[in-house]
């Protein structure tokens, strides 16, 4: 059996930003500020409050859960539940998450930010990767 290398790499892509997100959590404020995450997430996370580590983890899980349905998706485990509408989904999120610059740049560009471009960009190679690997493996989902 041959596995589909794109769908691979967004597993690879997906994982890797859970376990970055995990690491947020253990580096605390700072690392809240370093990547993004606004200073109310900071701020809640030097003060003990619960809502910054719980919502990050929430954040980790569901994009491990992503790496496992690239990683069905590549044939590498066995087909998730709703694999067919599941992939699909999750590459389109990624894809519109990779635009929010635009739509920043058109309707509201002061809020349009460092952090909002290269997290933008992220996004944006992650979902084209996911989607490379989905044309290709479309028919046999």
């Amino acid at each position: 059996m041959t596995y589909n290398i794109p769908l691979i790499a967004g597993a690879v892509l997906s994982a890797i930003a859970a376990l970055l997100h995990l690491c947020v959590i253990v580096g605390g404020p700072a690392w809240y500020r370093f990547f993004g995450a606004g200073e109310r997430m900071a701020s809640g996370a030097a003060a003990g409050h619960w809502y910054p580590p719980v919502l990050t983890v929430v954040i980790a899980g569901v994009l491990a859960t992503w790496a496992a349905y690239a990683l069905s998706g590549a044939g590498v485990i066995d087909p998730l539940p709703l694999l067919a509408f599941v992939l699909p989904a999750i590459t389109a999120v990624y894809l519109l998450r990779g635009l929010v610059p635009v739509a920043l740049f058109v309707f509201d560009r002061r809020r349009l930010s460092a952090f909002w471009v290269w997290s933008s960009l992220v996004c944006l190679v992650f979902g084209v990767v996911h989607l490379v690997g989905l044309v290709q493996v479309w028919e046999t989902l």
